[in-house]
């Protein structure tokens, strides 16, 4: 099997929208499954920056989750953190999502809202990630962050690792 490197696409509903859009070539059932495990999650979800030193799954409504990823050679470490504010299995996951700075993990007030949705067709998985942030500058400081040489790196590994789980 195939992966399609680099073809998740970026787009901008609104001027506080971040839509990501990207096919994979495997099931939703696996999809979801990597995206949610936390043991499959360290795999992917540091692309090629960094090393997943935690992550933290608590899949369930009020739950919360968490991802440390250590980044160059210095050991210092990135970490992000929200919460699940909706979960239908294989379909659909809202969450907040929070970008820790200085030790303060806590702050979720006006956190960025994200809802993933997995669609199937003939065994093929469109994934979107759609990110709501309360006004234009945060969503423009995501985007000027390098989010998105990040996150192709994020989907290419995830597509590897849910077609290696059939």
């Amino acid at each position: 099997m195939t992966s399609s490197t680099g073809t998740a696409v970026v787009t901008l509903p609104t001027d506080e929208q971040i839509l990501i859009t990207r096919e994979f070539n495997a099931p939703k059932r696996l999809v979801y499954r990597a995206w949610t495990t936390p043991d499959l999650v360290k795999r992917w979800w540091s692309g090629r920056r960094g090393t997943m030193t935690s992550v933290e799954i608590d899949l369930r409504v009020g739950g919360r989750w968490r991802y440390v990823m250590a980044v160059g050679s210095g050991g210092g470490e990135i970490a992000f953190h929200g919460e699940f504010r909706e979960i239908v299995p294989e379909e659909k996951i809202v969450t907040t999502e929070v970008f820790e700075m200085a030790g303060v993990t806590d702050a979720d007030e006006g956190a960025p809202l994200n809802t993933v949705t997995f669609s199937e067709r003939d065994g093929r998985t469109t994934l979107t990630l759609l990110t709501h942030c309360d006004n234009k500058q945060l969503r423009d400081m995501i985007l000027e962050s390098g989010m998105e040489a990040g996150m192709q790196e994020q989907m290419d590994l995830l597509e590897e690792l849910a077609i290696s789980l059939r």
